[in-house]
């Protein structure tokens, strides 16, 4: 069982699950390991790192802790008391999105493709080309919410800056229109998203498809890149100022310690600061040479414990609202000691999504499908934990929620 601590709980022989905070909080080099060494014990104590994750199923237990259920529900609890806009509701069956927006996936990346191609090689970048994209991008989103954003998910390493462009687009329109903006804006807050990263075309091949940690060096030329792709941008027609914004500031974070200019937290767009809680999702979900991305739920509760000085608060909420605490795709262990898949989101809670029961932990077997509304008065199971499908060997999570085979963009 996973555990939530406080770090001067700690003590040698604990397994840590993962250190919570910034990446940037802490020296190790993994989240995963046994404590077993004092000096590293002294170190974490010595961060500014609050609390960790243990596994008591691998070393020492305590008898506190807030298990995976009770910080779920402390998300929730924060959200209910947030002033934010109402749950967006989907209006289209999940397998029938799933179906259309494959299509749009495609012939987004075709185009995303050719037009930052031509960046790289010094043309001017043609916005109106974009527009049916970001129409269409918008359109599969206000149908369901979640197909695109969860399909988009699986990206091939070749493909991989054309396909955040394409996720990022998707996640800004689907919360823009959780923050209650107009029809012009969710446009803008789409095309923003497409282009934040344009400025990757200035970056060499090198550097930008390397499999494995940049240098420091490696890492200031990557840095350029918001300030590039504003020059590019500016070099552009049919920009305006909020796809400017974004795609220069959305790297810089509320407390000032961003690039490329150190701006603070008033300093920022209201879209960059969109952007930034969309690019960061997008891009610790997917999977790259280097490190495979973590499970939805998983990319929400370790944002949450980033988000003061990260994200603006407001812009979080409304975000996780959105996606939900347990994502579209999710793999979760419910009480009755079953497994699951989300794939619905339900206005009552966050808690309580649906889910599509199909393997039976006691018997260690797949059981028919049977699809579970968590929010109905009448329903006693709930979710305990939310779980890495390769623990469990499930190859096929992806079929499961959207009803078609994974598709690798």
């Amino acid at each position: 069982m996973l555990k939530r601590i406080h770090i001067k709980q700690l003590r040698l022989g604990m397994y840590i699950h993962e250190l919570c905070g910034s990446w940037m909080d802490h020296p190790f080099w993994r989240d995963t390991f046994l404590l077993d060494n004092p000096k590293d014990l002294q170190t974490i104590l010595s961060t500014g790192i609050h609390e960790v994750w243990i596994d008591a199923a691998k070393g020492l237990d305590v008898e506190d802790g807030a298990t995976e259920e009770m910080v779920a529900a402390e998300v929730e609890a924060t959200l209910e008391h947030a002033n934010t806009a109402s749950k967006i509701v989907p209006r289209a069956n999940l397998a029938q999105e799933a179906a259309r927006a494959a299509k749009v996936c495609s012939q987004a990346r075709r185009t995303i493709t050719s037009l930052f191609q031509e960046a790289r090689m010094g043309k001017a970048l043609q916005a109106e080309a974009l527009l049916p994209i970001v129409d269409e991008i918008a359109a599969s989103v206000m149908r369901h919410s979640g197909a695109l954003i969860s399909l988009v998910r699986l990206k091939d390493k070749d493909h991989y800056t054309y396909m955040h462009s394409v996720a990022v687009s998707a996640l800004m329109v689907s919360l823009a229109r959780q923050l209650m903006l107009d029809d012009v804006q969710v446009r803008q807050a789409g095309m923003a998203g497409l282009l934040h990263d344009i400025g990757k075309m200035a970056v060499p091949l090198e550097i930008l498809n390397k499999p494995g940690k940049l240098t420091d060096a490696e890492f200031e030329v990557m840095k350029g890149h918001p300030a590039a792709g504003r020059k590019m941008l500016l070099e552009s027609s049919g920009i305006d100022d909020v796809v400017l914004d974004v795609c220069l500031q959305h790297h810089e974070r509320l407390a000032g310690n961003g690039y490329p200019d150190y701006l603070r937290d008033e300093q920022i767009s209201m879209y960059a600061k969109m952007g930034t809680v969309c690019d960061v999702y997008d891009a610790i979900t997917s999977s790259r040479p280097y490190k495979s991305g973590w499970e939805p739920a998983d990319a929400i509760r370790k944002m949450a414990e980033w988000s003061k000085g990260t994200f603006d608060q407001r812009i979080f909420e409304a975000f996780v609202r959105n996606v939900g605490i347990y994502p579209i795709g999710t793999l979760v262990r419910l009480q009755s000691g079953h497994l699951a898949v989300v794939t619905e989101q339900t206005e009552k809670s966050l808690l309580v999504p649906m889910v599509k029961v199909f393997f039976s932990i006691k018997s260690n077997a797949r059981i028919a499908p049977e699809v579970l509304d968590l929010s109905k008065p009448g329903c006693k199971d709930k979710i305990v934990s939310h779980e890495n499908p390769a623990k469990w060997d499930i190859r096929d999570i992806h079929e499961l929620w959207s009803g078609m085979p994974a598709i690798i963009w």
